[in-house]
Order: C-alpha cells, then structure tokens, then sequence
C-alpha cells in the first residue's frame, strides 16, 4: 500500500495537509485540532513510511525526511496518537511472535550492560538539563497540579519511603538507583543502610560522587551489579524504574531473587511503567530508546509474584502522573535545546524530541501508566489499612519544614 492510500485510511481525524514529493498535497483528517502543515522529502522516504510506519516516521523526523512547516512535533504526535487505532493490525504466527519476543526480551547479563548503556551512559549533562535538582528520571508524584517538578519528584520519594515503612538502622537494597536520589533521601530521612545497584557506569560515577559530596558514603554504598548477583538479606527490597528492563523470559528469576534477597518479615516495593494488557514495545523505542525493554501488565506479572511465595500488600496505578512528569521534561529540554545540540547534534535533538513526545502521548491518550506494587511474606508485617501512608508522608514533610 503506497503512503497516500494509507494516510487516507488511517488519518481521520486532525487537520493534516501533507506536501508529497513530486509537488502533490494530502488533506487529510476532519478538520479537527491545530492545522499542521508537513512535507515527506523524497520517494525514498514515502516509501519507507508506507512501509513500515511505526518505525518510518521517527526515522523521517530525525533525519530530515519529515519536516514540520507549520505546527510542532508535539501536535503532530498528538494527531499520530489520535489515530493510532485505525491502523490495521498485521496478523503474526504465534510461534513467530513468542520467538521474537523471547531474544529481543532474553536481556542475559552481557545484553542488559549493553541496553543500559545505551540510554543510560549518555552525558550527565544532557540529562541534568532536563531533569529536577535530584536527578530522579522516573514518573514524580503531583499531589497537587501546581506543583514544581522538584515538588513532585520529592512527593514520589516520600510516598516510596512511606510505603517501604523503613525504621532507623534496617537495610535496603536498592535494585536500580539511578544517579543516586532515592538512596540518598532515604538514608537522611529513614536513618537506613543502603546498597545500591546499576549497570551504568555513568550514573554510578556520579552517585558515589553525591554520596562523598554528603558524608553518607558508608550508608549510601553503590556498586556496577547486575541484580541477578545480589547476596545476602534486606529488611527492605525496591526497585523504581528498572523492571521494565527485565524482560518477560526473566520475571520467574527476577522476583524469585526478591524473595530470596528479602528477610521474613521484610518489605518490598516494585514501581514499572505498565499497561492494560499485554502488548509489544514500539518498535521505534526499542530500537532508538530503549533496546530490550517492555511495560508490562499486571496479568503478566502477578503469577511470578505468586510462584516466588511473595505476597502483594497494596498495589497502586498512577495514571496521568507520568504524563505531566514527561510534560515538565519536554518543557526543560526545549529551554536547552541549543545547549543540547552543542554537546550532541540536530539528529539527536530530533531524536529525544520524538521520544519525549510519544511518551508522554502514551500516558495521556494511550492507557500506559505506572504500577507500584508492594511485596512481602507475611501477611502482618504491614498495618492492615492504607492509612499509614498518608500518615507517614505527612510525617516526613513536616520534619523536612522543621529542618528547613
């Protein structure tokens, strides 16, 4: 099918006009939304759009194949979203499908060091121009629409801590500590020990830099670990913003290893970005963004919890608090962008535009969301209402007004 008889199919509602090569025009949509004007360059390019447009229109987008003459690519991934389900879906062998999910997901030790090199060893400074002070790159928690992103994202660690019910003096370990933020602040709020891991060589030079900074380096201990080499036992397991690496052939040894690593009256909490129902990973997220990732359902997760004897204490679903995160993200990055394209390139730039952009679409308008999900092995370890979150949240913020 040529681009033309697809977009017509596909495109019904926006207001789309779109300049072909060869000096053709598509109107395309119901009129509906911001007029957006944009241009495919080259056959070559139409045609690989045709072909496969999942993958086709963010490689046109980075590289100069799709230009945008009037609106921004936010609407235009807007309109992309709006109409995402009237592409037909392909029929696929179920072997075929299984197999292919399997080595894209199978992320062994060599595989996951690779992955997470990928995204996550970019330059420290790209990301600190975009994220909060603490450098926390997971969905924050707005307990208010006003809040700054900095507000939101101390929101998210007080509502992990509270959930976690950390005493003075129990240990942690932390399964994916990003630049070190969390592990940090719950070390000076809940007087805890904490060995915290990751795979990227970046963010574990910057973390034990922040833990010497502060004089925590003998609570806050971080290593270059993969989680299946862990030891020993936690009163506390977390881990935010990592499972969605694991991938679905390693969630049996994934939260089996939780179990293993948690204490019998221990506490765990997973916090991954999920979905509905079982699904693929957008092909141009894994190939760009996020090589071997998946957001997994719940349905998809609960039976390994079960088989590893863990028991789930509360579970929660954040819903739109990762798409007004992904909002103040898209916000910052644009404020630097000529920063930004100083320590990489215009490609690049596109390039995490586009990203940024069907994120946050995905959590607005396509059903993605954030699961947290709490763990233990007994049933009485925790207080049998909800209560004591909001309680202990309440109690860390007044403590940190009486510091401050």
């Amino acid at each position: 099918m040529g681009l033309q008889a697809m977009l017509e199919r596909v495109v019904r509602t926006g207001d789309l006009t779109l300049k072909l090569p060869g000096g053709g025009t598509l109107k395309l949509g119901d009129g509906s939304g911001p007029p957006l004007v944009a241009k495919v360059t080259t056959a070559a390019w139409a045609a690989r759009i045709a072909a496969k447009p999942g993958l086709g229109v963010g490689e046109a987008y980075m590289d100069g194949g799709l230009v945008l003459e009037q609106g921004t690519i936010s609407d235009f991934i807007d309109l992309i979203g709006a109409n995402a389900e009237n592409r037909k879906k392909k029929g696929r062998n179920p072997f075929r499908r299984w197999l292919k999910r399997t080595l894209r997901e199978a992320n062994d030790r060599v595989a996951a060091r690779r992955n997470v090199a990928h995204h996550y060893d970019l330059s420290y400074d790209l990301y600190r121009r975009f994220l909060d002070e603490d450098m926390q790159y997971s969905c924050a928690y707005f307990e208010r629409p006003d809040m700054t992103l900095e507000e939101a994202q101390l929101a998210k660690k007080r509502h992990i801590a509270a959930k976690l019910q950390a005493q003075p003096g129990h240990s942690v370990v932390e399964i994916g500590c990003g630049w070190g933020g969390l592990a940090l602040q719950l070390v000076k709020d809940c007087d805890v020990e904490v060995d915290a891991i990751t795979l990227s060589v970046e963010q574990l030079k910057v973390a034990k830099e922040r833990a010497e900074a502060l004089g925590l380096a003998h609570k806050a201990r971080f290593s270059l670990t993969d989680y299946r080499d862990l030891k020993g036992t936690y009163d506390r397991v977390l881990s935010v913003a990592m499972f969605e690496a694991v991938g679905r052939p390693n969630y049996q040894e994934y939260f089996d290893g939780v179990a293993r690593l948690m204490k019998d009256d221990g506490v765990g909490l997973v916090h991954s970005i999920g979905r509905p129902e079982p699904g693929t990973t957008n092909v141009w997220i894994d190939k760009y963004i996020f090589p071997g990732g998946y957001s997994p359902a719940l349905s998809e997760v609960l039976p390994a919890i079960e088989k590893a004897g863990l028991i789930v204490t509360d579970i929660e679903i954040l819903r739109l608090h990762y798409a007004e995160t992904i909002r103040h993200w898209r916000d910052r990055f644009e404020a630097a962008r000529a920063d930004i394209a100083q320590l990489y390139d215009e490609r690049f730039c596109r390039m995490f535009e586009f990203y940024l952009g069907i994120a946050e679409q995905s959590f607005r308008a396509r059903r993605q969301y954030i699961w947290q999900i709490q763990l233990a092995k007994r049933v009485d370890v925790l207080p049998i209402t909800r209560d004591y979150i909001g309680d202990t949240e309440r109690a860390y913020a007044g403590a940190r007004r009486k510091v401050a």
